[in-house]
């Protein structure tokens, strides 16, 4: 059937792309903001174009890393903010590149929706672009899918992929890590965006838990149930870099899905474990009551949720105080945490 005998369109299946090009057209006010030294171009070509500087970085490792939000999105769509998940997104990548010692260069990112809403659209790449900026990496560009029949409305997913370098001398690789060794952790800012399965079904309702969005329980100072699941995943790569030239630093991990023991034993060498003390830092509010209402076990807990640090790393155990210090200086609370043992896995005291 020819179109003009009414035959059926792309259009018409649900798929709209002259409104797709020029939604994908404005967004490049976002991705110029993040500009940097390096990039070449604008979005809109088959690939983003990164000009490496090998006068800084003679011997290049190039660190990759590829990850998305998970069901924190369910969230943002139940509450309808959608300018604060790309944040998380660049976040969930950039800080494991940076924790290899390597600087992230440019992040590119793919958003899929069932049909296109320009303003969820811009909000996720407004998000985006803040989040690199506060990386110092460019967006320099990503696909924007439109799938009618495999999202439902309102409903989109995320990901993003990052590539940051550093010089083969300099790779963060724990291989200097000893028994001694100190740890110390950085402040998270809330959950992050690990744990939403189970933080979603014991405090909000539509998924059999306590609370609507807009409940104001008192353990969250006056936030929002959604405000404080939305608060955005802390960005630590640029504290990473600046403080490499201020202490001996042997490790970094980002403690993300699986917390604890499932993150700091990606960095230690084969036979080293570490053993924390819960105590030695404060924990944000919301874990407790997550736990409360919950029932959840303090093992369940401590191998779910990040309680408060986001970023761990490791020095010589002379090394702590002046991090600490270091870290402050640089606006990121941290706390020494516990300690490098001669025993394999994570122990934690309480």
């Amino acid at each position: 059937m020819r179109p003009d005998e009414g035959g059926l369109t792309y259009r018409a299946a649900g798929v709209d792309v002259a409104r797709k090009a020029g939604a994908i057209a404005r967004l490049s006010a976002h991705t110029r903001r993040t500009h940097r030294p390096g990039v070449l171009g604008d979005i809109g070509g088959f690939g983003g174009l990164f000009a490496l500087d090998v006068s800084r970085y003679p011997e290049p490792v190039l660190v990759s890393s590829a990850d998305g939000v998970g069901t924190k999105l369910k969230v943002a769509q139940a509450a309808g903010r959608h300018d604060t998940v790309g944040i998380d997104l660049v976040a969930m990548n950039v800080d494991d590149v940076a924790v290899q010692g390597a600087e992230p260069l440019f992040f590119l990112d793919y958003v899929a929706m069932g049909s296109l809403d320009e303003a969820t659209l811009d909000a996720l790449v407004r998000g985006v672009a803040e989040g690199c900026r506060q990386a110092g990496c460019a967006l320099v560009g990503g696909e924007t899918a439109e799938m009618p029949d495999f999202y439902a409305p309102g409903e989109y997913d995320l990901a993003g992929f990052c590539v940051g370098v550093v010089n083969r001398d300099r790779l963060l690789d724990g291989r200097d890590v000893r028994p001694g060794h100190a740890v110390v952790g950085l402040a998270s800012s809330g959950l992050h965006s690990n744990g939403y399965s189970l933080a979603r079904r014991v405090l909000l309702r539509p998924w059999g838990g306590a609370f609507d969005l807009d409940d104001r329980p008192p353990e969250l100072g006056g936030r929002t149930v959604a405000e404080e699941l939305l608060v955005p995943t802390r960005i630590y790569a640029p504290a990473l870099l600046a403080l490499r030239g201020r202490v001996r630093l042997a490790a970094a991990a980002h403690i993300t899905g699986g917390s604890f023991a499932k993150n700091l034993p990606r960095v230690l060498p084969a036979g080293l474990g570490v053993e924390l003390r819960r105590g030695t830092w404060p924990e944000p509010p919301v874990f407790g009551l997550i736990q409360r209402l919950g029932r959840v076990a303090p093992e369940e807990m401590e191998r779910t949720f990040n309680l408060g640090i986001g970023m761990a790393i490791i020095v010589p155990p002379e090394d702590a105080e002046a991090a600490v210090a270091a870290l402050a200086e640089l606006g990121l609370a941290a706390w020494r945490i516990g300690t490098v043992t001669d025993r394999p896995g994570v122990v934690i005291r309480r």
